[in-house]
């Protein structure tokens, strides 16, 4: 056998594990969806919303935003009681990855049809935190707090592990157009530059803390995956690429820096950087590249 055949037959599964994984059973019918179906959409190929969404760079920004994420103990307290992350963590994933393919590649019918979807669910999702508040995951100051994590964490880990980080004017426009799809989810205000991001930020980290269901969460998230003993190291260089974008003072919140997790600060961004590369290569061409504009 050619040294060739050897890398194609690896790069062929190590993209059917990932895509699997990513996209379920069901995946080729959902892109089939998502790329076929005629008519507008919410952006075009020239946005920044879909270079940031289709980078492998998107894997370790969305470690980095369920970490950061977990730091709001109302937030954290939904996710606790009412989400499948351990029962079925990659059913969990594979909703997310298709909320996020169809908001950003979909027709503007399918993409409203799935935030409507999703804010109905958020109807049942309420209950009362262990410090004794209620919260409820329609609540416009909570979706706002899941949104900057997730913008934010996105776009961090874009311009570190990203193929073609974007400018300054670039970046600004990414914040404002994936604030336009969070603000439909049922809140007012998300912020349309990366300053305004960073001004949100800022504002709720008094109400952030690391409390005993976040720590939980963020260690059975990064310690506990579902995977092949083979796809363990790939998986770990992920989490350390997260991790080393992770402020240093949410992984103390945390008890991060007191865990086999401690040396991500220092090797995880050459960490993060081989194994975006190394997925880049293995999936090829997404099928953003492929898209035919005319169809939108």
């Amino acid at each position: 056998m050619r040294p060739a055949d050897g890398l194609d037959r690896l790069r062929t599964s190590v993209a059917e594990a990932v895509r699997s994984r990513v996209g379920g059973a069901d995946r080729s019918a959902r892109e089939e969806r998502v790329w076929r179906s005629e008519g507008p959409r919410w952006f075009t190929p020239d946005d920044p919303v879909w270079r940031v969404h289709k980078d492998a760079a998107m894997f370790v920004g969305g470690l980095r935003a369920l970490v950061m994420q977990s730091l709001h103990p109302l937030a954290m307290a939904g996710v606790d009681e009412h989400s499948g992350y351990r029962g079925d963590p990659w059913g969990r994933l594979q909703r997310t990855s298709l909320y996020i393919a169809t908001t950003t590649y979909g027709t503007a019918a399918d993409a409203e049809r799935m935030v409507r979807a999703i804010r109905g669910r958020h109807t049942s999702v309420v209950g009362t935190a262990p410090d004794g508040r209620g919260y409820a995951a329609s609540d416009p100051h909570l979706l706002a707090w899941v949104h900057a994590a997730e913008c934010h964490s996105f776009l961090v880990t874009h311009q570190e592990y990203g193929a073609r980080p974007l400018t300054p004017a670039e970046a600004d426009t990414y914040v404002a157009q994936l604030g336009s799809i969070s603000e439909r989810l049922g809140f007012d205000g998300a912020p349309r530059s990366v300053a305004g991001l960073e001004d949100v930020l800022a504002r709720y980290r008094p109400e952030l803390v690391g409390t005993e269901a976040a720590r939980r969460t963020v260690r059975y998230v990064l310690d506990e995956p579902d995977l092949p003993l083979a796809a363990r190291p790939a998986y770990t260089a992920l989490a350390a690429g997260a991790l080393a974008t992770t402020p240093a003072w949410a992984r103390s919140m945390l008890d991060l820096d007191r865990s086999r997790w401690r040396p991500a600060g220092a090797v995880g961004r050459p960490a993060g950087h081989a194994v975006t590369a190394g997925l880049r290569w293995a999936l090829g061409a997404h099928p953003a590249d492929r898209f035919d504009t005319g169809r939108g």
